[in-house]
């Protein structure tokens, strides 16, 4: 499903970011990234959707090697991979139903269908009663579910969570576990990225440990250390 084959990315300033970067996900694993901030978690996640591409190696979705993907067959990857952002990345001037709408619209889905659509992904994570609010009117951990739904619009094969619980309390921070769990057991494929031991040593997944760019210890069931 997911393969990076000796992935390096260097920026134009001389920056690496990855440095020889190897692993393989299989469909419906749940897999936790860690590291310290700028480790390489995050620019992991953006070869996935093809944000970026490697100086050097290949990075390989659903049997799709993403080096030799063309321009216009990029957004048939990304209704493939749902994202998660860290800062959700919501639209502050559409509504919660808007939000979701969204991307089903660029697609041309019939409106019929995403009446049915967005009401069902709302009830899913908790907001089928906020659908005329706005995002300034919703807590973090709202926020964070409507995000969660957003990224659910089209059905993904993967769904990329970078950092989910880093701005939300604990009880927050759980519900949205708790929920991404249950995406998982439909049997999505989750890449979770986080700094939260709690959440990695309490889930028992694997853990793929990453720093400075490398890779230095992949272990099934593992733990934040």
């Amino acid at each position: 499903m997911i393969e990076f084959k000796n992935v390096s990315k260097k920026y134009a300033d001389g920056t690496s970011a990855l440095d020889g970067v190897s692993f393989s996900i299989e469909p419906g694993e749940f897999v936790f990234l860690i590291g310290s901030s700028g480790a390489g978690k995050t620019t992991i996640m953006n070869h996935i959707v093809k944000e970026e591409d490697p100086t050097e190696g290949d990075v390989i979705v659903d049997d799709v090697n993403l080096l030799g993907l063309k321009k216009k067959d990029v957004p048939l990857l990304r209704r493939k991979v749902g994202y998660i952002y860290q800062d959700f990345k919501l639209l502050d001037s559409g509504n919660v139903f808007e939000n979701v709408a969204l991307s089903l619209h660029v697609v041309d889905k019939p409106s019929s269908e995403i009446d049915q659509i967005v009401p069902n992904l709302l009830n899913l994570v908790g907001l089928g009663d906020k659908a005329l609010r706005f995002p300034k009117n919703l807590s973090g951990g709202e926020k964070q579910r409507l995000a969660i739904a957003r990224a659910l619009a089209h059905e993904p094969k993967i769904l990329l969570a970078d950092e989910p619980t880093g701005n939300l309390d604990s009880t927050s921070s759980w519900v949205v576990v708790d929920l991404i769990k249950k995406i998982n057991k439909w049997g999505t494929t989750i890449i979770f990225g986080t700094h939260n031991e709690d959440i990695v040593n309490s889930l028992k997944k694997r853990v793929i440990h990453v720093e400075k760019g490398k890779i230095i210890k992949d272990k099934r069931e593992g733990k934040y250390e």
